[in-house]
């Protein structure tokens, strides 16, 4: 449980806290309410929404690597068990797409241009890193259940056509 509680606060407490705070100190944000325009109204409540899902999806995530994949999000404790549940039968990045959400509900609440751009730069960096680095390392790690997930798995965004069994994908499963 350490591990995990370092995991949390390391990773995603250095992305959605640490760098936004030094981002908001060296571009001279004030804090302070807005007047109560129509626009306002609209930032606040799509970035409650995004902070919501956002929230829901990270906790969710680590819940899932922690109880089902014995392990945490961090690369030096990483899930010893292939998950492939809750949001993860969807999508193969829920908890990137998590982050994503709750940086954009730092952009739009705090209505700051500087932390859009911060957004900007942590999808750019998964985007590369993720088929780069990490994919070849679940592929090392869990081998042809891996690859078969990655194949009918979407790494972003969900189909529409449902998700996937988790039993598709434990060992020694039959593929359909």
């Amino acid at each position: 449980m350490r591990a995990f509680l370092q995991a949390l606060v390391l990773l995603p407490g250095t992305v959605l806290v640490l760098v936004p705070a030094v981002i908001l100190a060296f571009t001279g944000f004030k804090t302070g309410f807005a007047e109560p325009t129509l626009a306002g109204i609209l930032f606040f409540w799509a970035g409650l929404s995004c902070a919501a899902a956002g929230l829901v999806l990270v906790v969710w995530c680590s819940a899932l690597f922690l109880r089902r994949g014995r392990g945490t999000p961090a690369p030096w404790d990483p899930p010893r068990a292939f998950v492939v549940a809750g949001p993860y039968r969807h999508v193969r990045n829920p908890m990137i797409s998590g982050v994503l959400l709750i940086l954009a509900a730092e952009a739009l609440l705090l209505r700051s241009w500087a932390l859009a751009a911060w957004w900007a730069v942590f999808l750019v960096g998964n985007v590369l890193y993720i088929p780069l680095v990490e994919e070849p390392g679940l592929v090392n790690r869990f081998g042809d259940d891996y690859r078969a997930y990655k194949a009918r798995v979407p790494r972003w965004l969900p189909r529409r056509s449902g998700g996937t069994r988790e039993a598709d994908f434990l060992p020694g499963a039959k593929r359909r």
